[in-house]
């Protein structure tokens, strides 16, 4: 009987697993490709390995003027909030901010959802980190966009960043 529990109970961790990873290769696979600035960027952690923090541009504009900001911790906003913004993409396929999702409200034509939290007053779009291979921080020194794929429901999966004129970075392929 305790081994029944055991292995039924590493079977179900089994298939959550499963389940989130499928959940992300059908983002990927069936996602709309979007770009989105990126602000300034950190590029690296001697305790993680090479990577790069993302700050996505449009985390700026999603705040509302009514929010509070705290000089001594660069924070605003409430705690937490989760949500939609509502983008629309440019001729580039980079993503603009148009508003915030309300219920009820329908899309417009070309407008698309990307999912947003808010933590300790940070907007976070979903990644906002990028990982990449030890001593290979320069080819990803001019990365001015970070590319997701979004579905309709405004989940979202970083593939890549892309560099001014909207070129990949670092030799990754694109889905």
């Amino acid at each position: 009987m305790r081994a029944r529990v055991i292995f039924g109970g590493l079977a179900l961790i089994v298939l959550v697993l499963v389940v989130l990873v499928v959940r992300k290769e059908l983002v990927l696979v069936h996602g709309t490709p979007v770009l989105l600035e990126l602000a300034p960027v950190d590029p690296r952690s001697l305790i993680q390995g090479d990577y790069m923090v993302l700050d996505y541009a449009i985390s700026r504009e999603v705040r509302k003027p009514e929010d509070p900001f705290d000089d001594t911790t660069g924070e605003t906003g409430p705690n937490t909030e989760d949500g939609r913004l509502v983008l629309r993409l440019d001729e580039n396929g980079v993503g603009r901010f148009v508003r915030r999702d309300a219920p009820g409200t329908p899309l417009a034509p070309g407008e698309l959802l990307l999912r947003y939290k808010v933590r300790k007053g940070r907007v976070r779009l979903g990644a906002e980190s990028f990982f990449f291979q030890e001593g290979h921080a320069d080819r990803y020194d001019g990365a001015k966009y970070g590319e997701l794929r979004v579905t309709e429901d405004g989940s979202s999966v970083l593939v890549g960043l892309r560099d001014a004129e909207r070129q990949p970075l670092g030799g990754q392929q694109v889905r």
